[in-house]
């Protein structure tokens, strides 16, 4: 039986609102409560909330190291010793047959800010290698790069969730926080409640959409043009802000010369958004005294996410939002330390405190709180996807260190991805099950879960958590920050601390300086005041909970506009793929599914994974509602069950990515990268789509096209 040290306030391991919770014993194990003193959920939890706490326990839970003796023979159970000496061995075998840069590690969005630290100064200085990046790449890459070169930082949320309700419009582009985030809604509901109103701009009718005073639906990919036509109305209007503009920004001439090429009408023929529903849109969130406008992955994971994100931060820009009561643009992190885990060195060319990896000055003030020489640490790596495109080749990584991340599932265009896994000298997989991503590996360790560790996140605000330790792990089972102190040591590394708030305090003065300033921010700090904002650089200053409020963190304290233009998708439908194919989650589901895909409730809610086609186009293929289909892209097949309904376009078809093998999303993505986030186009790709006929049957793992 799990025991909890009495009762215990803590946060829920899903997503970036990370909800304040309460776990307590009770005669049948532990009981999970929803916090009502916490500002993000407010007593509100989702269904993956509810049942968290049936993870703790799980009987396919990993207790033990598994090793596999040579690549045909299977897993088996190993002592710890045997493991990390297995582990340390191969990196030091790999670092002398093909150089440092030859072992790399693959962190995820659920790390705490101390093992992204940790995990981000284990490969810069233990095994001295550019070889990192992490899953949050696929999340929040286009809107960060287009947060910094718009205003000088990246924080998802530069306000407080709450202010969400004083608004008296809200833009939401990409998002549906009914489905991913319900305790956020009850913001939206309270705005609406007040009189405000809501846009959503999405392919779907999703959840969100329904709630919505407008929706626009636009072809997948073309949300710049959409943004792009906002604009163009409201300079033709008169509803931009020319006071903000000229006293607070810079660039706007060339954006207002290129809008004026998206007049509605080419705006309709662009993106299928009726010209009239364009125009209310514009004159909606022009005309409002406090306005927020929202992005998320619907809008970001392209290839041209980037530009995208930027389109519609120069929308707020013209109309005065950023830095404005109750009014501003914001990015919707997704993953519990998405927002965190992007700031403290996990990246590929960045350091903590959100500091660049190629700046002098940066790498002298990490090399003084490490005690390296700064020459000593490797220059930028290559990104995410990059990095894996190229495991097991020439010049690419050999071997491999993946935590708290599926990319088996997860990775676009995961049939390649897979069999790069499997072209690797050495494997290792921390995990909390056996994942698709473990059952390919040489090593896998067993780690902690949420409630068995103390550790601090970044929530999708910017409000640094802190979740306490409820019950000790299952015997023999580790913390990761144990497993790289003592990988470290192995490596001939004896300053790697493995206690939470010892490495906290190591971060805390890394990030001092920096964009992401936790200096002042302590453990006993987050207790009492629930949670602090950064930045926060010193112990006296009360956090941030509102950016930009007097100017922005820029060399001559303006916003940038950057003038940008649709370009459309990768890959458009053509004769052989004839539709658009678009991903994203589920309501009781969540990533890769390793974890939800075990919650006996949240499985029967949502069992097979599923193709969401619009009635016409089902009539058209002569498949009726849960009928097996087989989509086919470029790339591979995937089977699935279909599901027909009308809130989804007549050339789109819907897929959650939370599957794996045969019915797996990212067998179909498109890898294709934004040109400065290195983002991969998740969003859309160009689709076949038949009734199932067994004599096409994938195997296991689906058809795979790109060998």
């Amino acid at each position: 039986m799990l025991m909890v040290a009495a009762m215990v306030r803590t946060h829920c391991p899903y997503c970036s609102l990370q909800c304040g919770i309460t776990l307590s014993a009770n005669g049948s194990g532990v009981t999970l409560a929803p916090r009502s003193d916490f500002p993000t959920n407010r007593g509100g939890l989702c269904a993956k909330g509810w049942t968290a706490a049936e993870l703790l326990n799980h009987p396919e839970r990993l207790t033990e190291p598994l090793v596999r003796d040579a690549r045909n023979r299977p897993l088996r159970t190993a002592t710890w010793d045997e493991a990390l000496d297995r582990i340390a061995r191969e990196f030091e075998s790999a670092r002398r047959a093909y150089g440092n840069d030859s072992v790399g590690c693959f962190g995820g969005g659920g790390l705490t800010n101390e093992k992204a630290y940790q995990l981000g100064k284990f490969v810069r200085v233990a095994l001295r290698s550019s070889a990192i990046d992490y899953n949050g790449r696929f999340c929040m890459s286009a809107a960060a790069t287009a947060a910094q070169r718009a205003f000088g930082v990246d924080r998802g949320l530069p306000f407080p969730l709450a202010d969400l309700a004083e608004a008296d419009v809200v833009l939401l582009v990409g998002a549906n926080p009914a489905d991913t985030m319900p305790p956020a809604v009850r913001f939206l509901d309270e705005c609406r409640s007040r009189g405000g109103r809501l846009i959503v701009v999405d392919p779907r009718r999703t959840a969100t959409a329904a709630l919505a005073d407008l929706h626009l639906q636009p072809v997948p990919g073309t949300d710049l043009a959409i943004a792009n036509g906002m604009l163009h109305l409201a300079v033709r209007e008169g509803l931009i802000d020319d006071a903000y503009i000229a006293a607070r920004t810079t660039g706007f001439a060339a954006v207002r010369r290129g809008v004026r090429l998206y007049w509605p009408d080419r705006v309709e023929r662009i993106t299928g958004v009726a010209e009239a529903d364009l125009v209310a849109a514009a004159r909606m969130l022009g005309t409002a005294k406090r306005a927020i406008v929202l992005t998320a992955r619907g809008a970001e994971q392209h290839s041209t996410g980037t530009d995208t994100v930027s389109a519609f931060i120069n929308l707020a820009l013209a109309l005065g939002l950023p830095g404005r009561e109750y009014s501003g643009f914001a990015s919707i992190t997704g993953q519990g330390n998405g927002q965190g885990g992007r700031e403290h060195g996990q990246k590929a060319d960045q350091l903590p405190g959100y500091r660049r990896l190629d700046d002098p000055a940066a790498r002298e003030h990490i090399a003084r709180v490490w005690g390296v020489p700064a020459a000593s640490l490797p220059g930028p790596g290559r990104s995410a996807y990059e990095m894996l495109d190229a495991l097991g080749t020439s010049g690419g990584v050999r071997a491999l260190w993946v935590l708290a991340s599926n990319i088996a599932v997860s990775a676009p265009n995961a049939g390649h991805i897979r069999k790069r896994l499997r072209d690797l000298d050495f494997l290792v997989v921390s995990d909390i099950f056996r994942s698709e991503t473990a059952e390919l590996a040489n090593v896998v360790l067993p780690t902690t879960q949420w409630a068995e560790e103390s550790g601090t996140l970044t929530n999708l605000e910017g409000r640094v958590i802190l979740r306490d330790r409820a019950i000790p792990p299952p015997p023999g089972v580790r913390t990761d920050l144990e497993v790289l102190r003592a990988l470290a040591e192995r490596l001939g590394h004896n300053d790697f601390q493995d206690d939470p708030e010892q490495v906290f305090a190591e971060l805390r003065r890394a990030s001092a300086g920096g964009k992401a300033d936790y200096t002042g921010i302590t453990y006993e700090r987050i207790t009492a005041e629930r949670g602090v904002f950064w930045p926060c650089p010193s112990p006296r200053h009360p956090g941030t909970p509102r950016l930009f409020t007097v100017d922005f963190p820029t060399p001559d304290r303006r916003a940038r506009f950057h003038a940008v233009e649709h370009r459309g998708s990768a890959e458009t439908p053509d004769d052989d793929y004839p539709y658009y194919l678009t991903t994203g989650r589920l309501a009781g589901h969540y990533q890769s599914g390793t974890q939800t895909r075990r919650v006996r409730g949240l499985r029967e809610a949502e069992p097979v994974a599923t193709a969401q086609l619009h009635g016409s186009l089902a009539l058209r293929l002569g498949v009726r509602d849960g009928d097996l289909v087989r989509l086919r892209t470029p790339r591979g097949a995937a089977v699935l069950t279909a599901r027909t309904t009308p809130d989804v376009r007549a050339d789109t078809v819907f897929v959650p990515f939370h599957w794996g093998g045969a019915a797996s999303a990212n067998l179909l993505t498109n890898p294709a990268l934004d040109p400065h986030s290195r983002m991969p186009e998740f969003k859309v790709c160009a689709v076949a789509v038949d009734k199932y006929v067994p004599a096409h049957d994938c195997d296991d793992e689906g058809e795979q096209h790109d060998e």
